[in-house]
């Protein structure tokens, strides 16, 4: 821990939030003369890695000045009335359980910016582009940070419309359609949310969270809590996404650029999560104990519906996309998440928070690895890269096989590697769930689980063999291994995943003493 002056640390943490608003509006202006470079482009998409990159050093020095002995307590905090009629407050805060997230988010944009700079999507406007990229960053970024109920909405709904414009306007085939399905499921979702956010506001008398945290549902009959559970949970669902409300990610996935696959999978998925932990299970308790069985059913349903869905586009034949795979196996991973969250455990919920640190890093690594195999080779589809043997990427681009191998062995939870440590902790949760639960009903949870992740790893090592083995072809043109710029945006991810699979303490740490007080009823 560096010595920071809390004053300093509220205005990095504002900064971390707004700064990517403005980048983005500075984004839309006439570069300087100075700065134009070799082209308009060229300086638009320097801006882009310049304000990410900053913001993402700012987080840094946020983590660093960060009072690591008190986690559970809310740091770097701003509060100012805004509303005053209905008591709405600009109310900024991170602790053990966002400053996780707030890092994650900006490191995969930053990351994100720079890989478009030396590899832009084709599309139209570059500075449309890089706008609407920061703009996403700072909606994420402030999903995060915010502690009033009503600013946790106006971020959550902020990343809707940048999102839809990637996909729409940069996106391959289908990507009209896909962007459609995104924006109505996920807006159907939050008007339904927006509605249980409001009757915990109205009914506890303060829109504040950690306040809500603090009161523990207490201001809040058990019929309110149940209505606000089923409202917001049914939004926060669709985000996540939960099976069955799951069916716009794979369509969305497949039809936008790398850079969306990334920051859908890394950062979007989580916000869903985020707002099961640090809203529902703090503010309503009782009414979310009522659905946390249905909660967890449906979570390992959605892991072997995944991985089934999986194993049936990976087959020989079946013409699976590699990016639907992919979104197809962050249904399964999610629901590990939300296995831990539906126990109601610190062990479940620790291991549901890291499991969301982990999915963020190795789906961002897949998504960028699998977009570099679609440069090189034009396709993503696993039948026209696996012609006869396989795609064999070991011998055309053994750089680039052996980072796709490493991705896909993480992603199945390979002991030493971060993929292993959310799963793993979820299911001891659901093992030994809250006592306000039904043992027996979670143990089939749990055995249900356990089995999606041997299905899991029967799909990550039969898209390994297909795509990294085989015979190289005589005919076959060698492809080009891992260039610089990807190395730059590729190795952080695989350093932090071996990182967090080696030392997890270094996130439990900052999670466990916040989950413990969020869960006992107070936070400070």
């Amino acid at each position: 821990m560096i010595d920071i002056n809390e004053s300093v640390m509220r205005f990095l943490l504002a900064f971390v939030v707004v700064g990517p608003l403005l980048g983005a509006v500075a984004a839309l202006l006439p570069a300087p003369p100075g700065l134009k470079g070799s082209s308009p482009e060229q300086a638009v998409r320097r801006h882009g890695v310049t304000v990410t990159g900053a913001v993402l050093l700012a987080a840094l020095v946020l983590v660093a000045g960060f009072d690591h002995d008190q986690p559970a307590k809310m740091q770097a905090t701003t509060d100012i009335s805004w509303i005053p009629a209905l008591d709405v407050r600009i109310h900024l805060g991170v602790d053990g359980i966002s400053l996780p997230l707030l890092v994650l988010s900006a490191l995969l944009t930053f990351l994100c910016a720079l890989y478009s700079y030396f590899a832009p999507p084709a599309g139209p406007s570059p500075k449309a582009f890089v706008a609407l990229l920061l703009v996403l960053e700072s909606g994420t970024l402030a999903t995060f940070a915010v502690l009033d109920l009503i600013l946790f909405f106006l971020a959550f709904e902020t990343v809707l419309i940048p999102m839809y414009f990637l996909i729409a306007r940069w996106g391959g085939e289908n990507r009209v359609r896909s962007a459609w399905t995104f924006i109505l499921y996920t807006l159907l979702g939050s008007v339904v949310m927006l509605l249980g956010l409001l009757l915990i506001g109205i009914r506890a008398g303060t829109f504040d969270m950690v306040a809500l945290a603090t009161d523990n549902g207490r201001s809040l009959t058990t019929s309110v809590q149940v209505t606000a559970v089923l409202a917001i949970g049914l939004g926060l669902a669709v985000k996540t996404p939960m099976w069955p409300l799951h069916s716009w990610l794979p369509d969305a996935h497949t039809a936008a650029p790398t850079v969306g696959s990334v920051l859908l999978a890394g950062v979007l998925l989580k916000m869903g999560t985020y707002g099961f932990v640090r809203i529902l299970l703090p503010a309503a308790p009782d009414g979310f104990r009522v659905f946390a069985p249905y909660l967890a059913a449906l979570a390992v349903v959605g892991i072997v519906y995944g991985s089934l869905a999986c194993l049936a586009l990976a087959r020989p034949g079946a013409k699976g996309d590699l990016k639907r795979l992919i979104a197809y196996s962050s249904v399964g991973h999610m629901g590990f998440v939300l296995l831990g969250i539906a126990s109601m455990t610190p062990t479940g919920v620790n291991g549901a928070l890291f499991a969301n640190i982990a999915h963020g890093l190795v789906t961002g690594l897949l998504f960028f690895l699998v977009g570099g195999v679609k440069d090189r080779t034009g396709t993503t589809d696993l039948d026209t890269l696996a012609e006869g043997t396989g795609a064999a990427l070991y011998g055309r681009a053994p750089r680039l096989g052996g980072l796709l191998a490493f991705a896909a062995v993480a992603s199945l939870g390979l002991p030493g590697l971060a993929g292993f440590w959310g799963e793993m902790l979820a299911l001891f949760g659901a093992f030994d769930p809250h006592q306000g639960l039904s043992r027996p009903a979670f143990l089939t949870f749990t055995a249900v689980g356990a089995f999606g992740t041997l299905l899991t790893a029967a799909y990550l090592l039969i898209v390994v063999r297909r795509v990294c083995m085989g015979a190289v072809p005589r005919e076959a043109p060698r492809l080009s291994d891992v260039r610089g710029h990807e190395f730059a945006a590729w190795v952080p991810l695989v350093v932090l995943t071996v990182v967090a699979g080696l030392w997890p303490r270094t996130l439990l740490g900052l999670t466990d003493p916040a989950v413990q007080q969020l869960l006992a009823g107070g936070t400070r």
